[in-house]
């Protein structure tokens, strides 16, 4: 059997340097300065993170405490910088960090929630947290209006595969493989949303002039 910890600290990494890739390619998009681009990297990478840690009561912010995920952060961004052309063809056709990262992400804050023995629906909560609240923060630094307020289906994969990943894990195995089977699930819906262009129904429907 896999060490549990070791795992989220797998997970976690690869996750920061998966949004702060895209945080910097889309302050680079935006014409940002050479320090914007690394404040907006490091802000989609541990926002979602710091803000689940700071709603568990007794938390560390978790980059605070272990800086590997600032340094992590520092390098997706520089990874951003260097190999911008190539990246930016996968971020547009794919969105394909922010679908890496949401993955990633959301697992990660289901754990947490596991670990400090909360209910349920509070560890789903705190994946979707964990999983979104990086590129709201993102979107709003930039200004733009947030994705996942938009009717593109993204929080909503988020708050599906982290109930998934929690049924399993507490009815049928804690195994390494209920980990990755939840992962790969999210990343393959979100793709899917994608390429296929679905969405959630508009509240507000756009008068059409005659």
């Amino acid at each position: 059997m896999f060490d549990f910890e070791k795992i989220i600290e797998i997970i976690a990494v690869i996750g920061v340097i998966a949004f702060a890739i895209s945080g910097a390619l889309t302050a680079m998009e935006r014409k940002f300065d050479f320090l914007g681009v690394f404040i907006i990297g490091f802000t989609t990478a541990v926002g979602g993170g710091s803000l689940r840690d700071i709603i568990i009561p007794d938390r560390d912010v978790f980059w605070i405490v272990e800086p590997i995920y600032t340094y992590m952060a520092i390098i997706g961004s520089v990874l951003a910088i260097v190999f911008r052309k190539k990246l930016e063809h996968l971020r547009k056709t794919l969105s394909l960090f922010d679908t890496i990262g949401l993955g990633l992400y959301t697992i990660i804050g289901v754990q947490i929630g596991i670990q400090y023995n909360l209910p349920g629906i509070s560890c789903v909560i705190l994946g979707a947290i964990t999983g979104t609240f990086g590129g709201v923060i993102r979107d709003i630094l930039v200004n733009e209006v947030p994705l996942v307020f938009q009717k593109e289906i993204y929080i909503t994969i988020s708050i599906l595969g982290g109930s998934i990943y929690y049924y399993i894990y507490w009815h049928y195995s804690q195994d390494a493989w209920v980990e990755i089977i939840s992962i790969s699930l999210i990343i393959m819906l979100r793709l899917i949303v994608v390429i296929f262009e679905i969405s959630l129904p508009s509240l507000y429907k756009t008068n059409k002039t005659e």
